[in-house]
C-alpha cells in the first residue's frame, strides 16, 4: 500500500487504514454484521456504516444473509462477507517428476490439491509451460475461471536469489530460465510469479501450522533426491547473502563418516537414492515381489520400521553428520526432519538422529518429524500468496472515494 503524498493523520489514510482493518476482518472471521464489524475494530457504528458502502461500492464485499438474534425483537441483522473468488492464486510445486498445485483465494480456504507425473518430454519442457499446465490442473480441480489467476508462487529445488532473481545451486529444471526468472515466467504466464525454493516453504508452513510454532529457532533438513536445508530464526528465514545459505548437501564427507558409504563425495551422497537403495537391500527391505526395491517403494515401509531397526538407526548416523555443520554453526533450538524421506522416517529416525547426536557429538538439539506432512510446499506456498493476493485486493481501498455511491440506499440495522 502507498502513502505517497499523505501523512499520518490524515482523513484520507485514516479512511484507507479502516477500510483495510474491516476487510481483513471479514476475511479473517466473517461474515459479520455492521455492529460485529464496529465492535472488533473499535470504530463507531456510523463510521462502520460508511466502511461498509464503500466496500460494497468497491465490490470488495456481499450480503450474506442475516444473522440470527435470539430473544430479541425486531429485523434482523445483514451479515456480510468479503468477495473472495476473483484474484485468485495458484500455489504450485515443482519436484524432479511430480507436479501438484492448489487454488488459493485470499481466505485461504482450502481447495483440491491436482497431482500430475512429468514425462521424460514435460521435464524437458519450458518452465512457463510446466507451470501454465500446473495451474490449469488447480483451476479444473477447484472448478474456477482459470482466467481468475492474477498470482502464482512456485517452489522449485534450487536456491533463489530474489535480488538479482536468479535460480543457483540446482541440478535439474532444464527448461527454466536461470536469470530474471520470475520476471521472466510472469511475462510468459501475464501474473505475477513467486519463485522460492520448497524447503524455505515447507519452513514457512511448518512456522505457521507445525513443529516450527513454538521454537524460536529451528532448522528445516529437506531429504528428496537431494538434500536442502532452510534456518528459520524467530520467523525470518535466512536465505543468506545470494538465497543460497542452507546448502549444505555439497559440504565434502567428513573424515569420520568415510567408512560409512567410500563412495560418497559430499554428505548429501550419504542419504541419496542410491545409498538408500544400499542401506535397504543390506537390511532386508525390498519390493512386494521379493526383488530389489527402489526409491519410492523403499519409503513407503519406513513408517512400519521402528526406530532400533538396523535400517533406521544406520540411516539415522547419516542424517545425523549432514545435521551436524547445520548445529555447529545455527545451533537452532530444533531441527525437523522434511521432504519425503523425513515425512517417510517420521518420529522413529527422528528418534535415531537425536539418539546418534547426544550419544557421539557435544549436541543434544532436539530432532522431530514434520508437523505438516502433507503437501508443505504447497501449503507455504498458499501462507505466501494469501499475503500477495489479500495486498492486491487492499490496493484497490486507495481507489475507493469517499463519495462513493451507496449500492442499497435502504435503511440497515
Amino acid at each position: 500500500m502507498t502513502t505517497r503524498g499523505r501523512t499520518p493523520g490524515q482523513p484520507g489514510l485514516l479512511r484507507v487504514l479502516n477500510d483495510r482493518a474491516a476487510l481483513e476482518l471479514l476475511l479473517d472471521d466473517g461474515p459479520l454484521t455492521r455492529n460485529e464489524i464496529a465492535q472488533r475494530t473499535g470504530l463507531s457504528k456510523p463510521t462502520a456504516a460508511e466502511i461498509i458502502r464503500r466496500l460494497e461500492a468497491a465490490a470488495l464485499i456481499r450480503e450474506a444473509g442475516t444473522a440470527t438474534q435470539t430473544g430479541r425483537r425486531g429485523p434482523s441483522a445483514v451479515v456480510y462477507e468479503a468477495i473472495t473468488d476473483r484474484d485468485l492464486g495458484v500455489a504450485v510445486d515443482v519436484q524432479l517428476v511430480d507436479v501438484c498445485s492448489t487454488v488459493v483465494d485470499a481466505a485461504g480456504r482450502r481447495f483440491p490439491v491436482a497431482t500430475h507425473t512429468m514425462t521424460a518430454e514435460e521435464m524437458r519442457a519450458p518452465g512457463a509451460d510446466i507451470v501454465a499446465a500446473a495451474i490449469s490442473r488447480a483451476a479444473a480441480a477447484a472448478d474456477v475461471d482459470p482466467e481468475l489467476v492474477t498470482a502464482v508462487a512456485v517452489g522449485v529445488q534450487a536456491s533463489v536469489d530474489h535480488a538479482t532473481d536468479t535460480l543457483i545451486f540446482t541440478d535439474g529444471l532444464p527448461g527454466w530460465p536461470r536469470d530474471q526468472v520470475s520476471a521472466t515466467l510472469s511475462r510468459a504466464l501475464g501474473v505475477r510469479v513467486v519463485i522460492e525454493n520448497d524447503a524455505n516453504l515447507a519452513a514457512i508452513a511448518e512456522r505457521n501450522m507445525g513443529a516450527g510454532r513454538a521454537p524460536g529457532s529451528f532448522a528445516l533438513f529437506w531429504m528428496a533426491e537431494g538434500l536442502g536445508m532452510a534456518l528459520d530464526l524467530h520467523g525470518h528465514l535466512h536465505t543468506g547473502a545470494s538465497g543460497a545459505a542452507g546448502e549444505i548437501g555439497y559440504l565434502s564427507v567428513p573424515a569420520d563418516a568415510r567408512s560409512i558409504d567410500p563412495t560418497a563425495t559430499i554428505v548429501a551422497d550419504l542419504i541419496s537414492e542410491s545409498a538408500i537403495l544400499a542401506l535397504a537391500a543390506e537390511h532386508g527391505i525390498t519390493a512386494p515381489d521379493g526383488t530389489a526395491a527402489d526409491w519410492r517403494q523403499v519409503l513407503p515401509q519406513l513408517p512400519g520400521l521402528p526406530e532400533q531397526h538396523p535400517f533406521t538407526a544406520a540411516l539415522g548416523e547419516r542424517v545425523g553428520h549432514n545435521v551436524l555443520p547445520a548445529l555447529a554453526v545455527a545451533d537452532p533450538e530444533t531441527v525437523v526432519l522434511h521432504g519425503p524421506t523425513g515425512i517417510a522416517g517420521g518420529p522413529a529416525l527422528a528418534a535415531a538422529v537425536t539418539a546418534w547426536l547426544r550419544t557421539r557429538t557435544r549436541w543434544s538439539t532436539a530432532v522431530v518429524a514434520p508437523g505438516v506432512p502433507d503437501t508443505p510446499v504447497l501449503h507455504g506456498a498458499r501462507h505466501v500468496l494469501i499475503d500477495v493476493v489479500r495486498t492486491a485486493l487492499a490496493d484497490r481501498l486507495e481507489r475507493i472515494t469517499d463519495d462513493a455511491p451507496a449500492p442499497d440506499p435502504v435503511e440497515r440495522p
